[in-house]
């Protein structure tokens, strides 16, 4: 199937193709005709799907074919829960929009909101947002919601994840009865599920790639260490096989700092990205890693949430994550969009429970080495 049999219009057609998109994935072959077709959407679908084309797209195709869009109100809400996410969203949009007049901005917390403010004056069709900021402005008077048709609940279950609960059911309210929602979770707990059923009329229910899957392009190995010997063999594993983009998850901020700290100190360019750095320091590093300005990222869940990046070479999970349902989001990062990938986990003693979580929720056991600074066994995985 192509872009074209999904009924795209050609402005956008022509723009997606320019970004390099030839057919589309199967949440946007299963979420955009419907969606088009103005029903509520429940999508189960886990990051690295493009499901954020799933939804932008037929907004904006809505919105083009919309006469009323030069009022310039805010037509579309999108919310998700991190600036990172947000500012993805909105750079996809842009490009999606390319060739269309709709316009859209993107409000998030952090930084000041003097810019945001007045890209809003001038008016926008599709904002994206993060909950905090979009409360403040709505305080501030600086937004009204009255007029959304769309609106789109990205990330459910991280914002439930993150707390912002009550924010979710403080804006709710202010949102029209009559509007399309299309409402994305990677997972599908009971407070999820309540809350969607909550919103959604009569939804169209689109699922791919379930939690527990993982995509074939990924190969995947954990490597037994004692904790105080990680930091050796993150060194030893990058200085002996030099890949040029590597995504390394810590648990904690402190700890993502830390491992930074120890990988400049070997000489290997690295920069931390958690929720205590700034916005602009966050930007910066993202920047810099996308531009191989750097070869390691370093970064807790919640900051990483939102990084977008298809060729990235590497995920190395120095810290295991406590839900296993998390290692799957993480690895996810890489072997995007055709593209094969690396997934490397680091446990000690104290994480062999949390190893067989995740063995048991994927339904397979990682391919497994010891490690000693020693020998050459590391080259293993690497080699194809």
């Amino acid at each position: 199937m192509t872009f074209k049999e999904l009924c795209i219009i050609e402005p956008i057609l022509k723009a997606i193709v320019e970004k390099g998109y030839e057919t589309p994935t199967p949440i946007q072959e299963e979420a955009i005709p419907p969606t088009l077709n103005n029903r509520d959407i429940l999508g189960l679908a886990q990051t690295g799907t493009g499901k954020t084309a799933a939804f932008a797209i037929p907004i904006i195709q809505h919105l083009y074919q919309n006469n009323d869009r030069n009022n310039r109100t805010i037509s579309a809400l999108i919310l998700t829960p991190t600036r990172e996410l947000a500012i993805q969203i909105s750079e996809c949009i842009t490009d999606y929009a390319k060739y269309t007049s709709v316009r859209h901005t993107v409000i998030f917390g952090g930084v000041s909101q003097q810019a945001q403010t007045d890209a809003l004056r001038k008016g926008v069709d599709i904002l994206v947002a993060t909950p905090g900021r979009l409360l403040d402005l709505m305080t501030q008077g600086f937004i009204k919601l009255g007029s959304i048709k769309y609106f789109v609940l990205d990330e459910a279950d991280r914002m439930l994840d993150m707390g912002f609960i009550h924010d979710i059911k403080r804006i709710l309210p202010k949102l029209p009865q009559q509007k399309q929602t299309l409402f994305f979770s990677a997972t599908m707990p009971d407070s999820i599920a309540k809350l969607s059923s909550s919103i959604l009329h009569n939804p169209v229910r689109v699922e791919v790639s379930p939690t527990s899957s993982v995509v074939d392009t990924i190969e995947q190995s954990v490597y037994f260490v004692e904790k105080n010997d990680k930091s050796k063999l993150l060194i030893h594993l990058l200085q002996k096989q030099k890949p040029q983009s590597v995504l390394v998850f810590s648990r904690t901020k402190h700890g993502a700092d830390k491992i930074a700290k120890i990988l400049v100190k070997a000489n290997i360019k690295s920069a931390a990205i958690h929720g205590n750095k700034s916005q602009n320091a966050r930007q910066r590093a993202l920047s810099d890693f996308k531009s191989n300005n750097i070869s390691v990222l370093i970064a807790t869940d919640i900051a990483a949430r939102g990084i977008d990046i298809n060729q990235l070479e590497l995920v190395v999970n120095y810290d295991l994550p406590e839900v296993p349902e998390t290692y799957v989001h993480r690895i996810g990062r890489t072997g995007r969009a055709g593209n094969t990938g690396l997934s490397i986990s680091f446990c000690s003693p104290e994480e062999q429970a949390l190893l067989k979580d995740i063995q048991k929720l994927i339904g397979k056991k990682l391919t497994a080495f010891n490690f000693n600074a020693e020998k050459e066994i590391l080259t293993k995985v690497f080699q194809k």
